[in-house]
């Protein structure tokens, strides 16, 4: 009976283990992996409510009155919740609305029509009773609210960034 030989493969393709933990922990932060999104964050944010939200958006941009019923519609639930819910969200939450405002009436135009429809997006989701966790649950009621202004506080940082700098400007 013959024994198999065994191959060998190129140096090249073999994969060789970090000499040290220095080196390995060398390698992690060189290379940082992909942040990874909470199990809730991508819930909220594929939900059938952002989604109606985002249709809406674009419907709101366009009529300076509706986006007007909105801001005070928003400006009155943002009243109501508790500060703890949004913690650092919360200057940014209010930026959102008073650009909101500024852009329905006339004032502020110097945005993004994606980043502006991201921040309608989301204060039409803070709005909307029905989104996926109902606003009727003590506290939880607001988790999903938080997750969809923290994303769009994400996407839009820069926008806000330059509407409040320009509000300094103004006033």
């Amino acid at each position: 009976m013959t024994r198999a030989k065994r191959r060998k493969t190129p140096k090249a393709q073999r994969t060789a283990k970090p000499k040290s933990r220095r080196t390995k922990v060398a390698k992690q932060i060189a290379a940082p992996r992909e942040r990874r999104r909470p199990l809730q964050e991508k819930a909220a944010i594929r939900s059938d409510a952002f989604a109606k939200a985002i249709l809406e958006a674009k419907s709101y941009r366009d009529d300076p009155e509706s986006l007007a019923e909105l801001f005070e519609h928003a400006s009155s639930k943002v009243a109501a919740i508790p500060k703890t819910a949004l913690n650092e969200l919360g200057p940014y939450l209010h930026a959102m609305l008073r650009l909101v405002r500024a852009y329905g009436r006339g004032e502020y135009r110097a945005i993004a029509k994606g980043s502006l429809l991201t921040i309608v997006a989301a204060i039409s989701y803070l709005v909307d009773p029905f989104d996926l966790i109902p606003d009727e649950v003590p506290f939880l009621g607001f988790v999903d609210d938080a997750t969809v202004i923290g994303f769009a506080v994400t996407r839009t940082r820069d926008s806000l960034d330059e509407f409040m700098m320009w509000e300094t400007r103004v006033t």
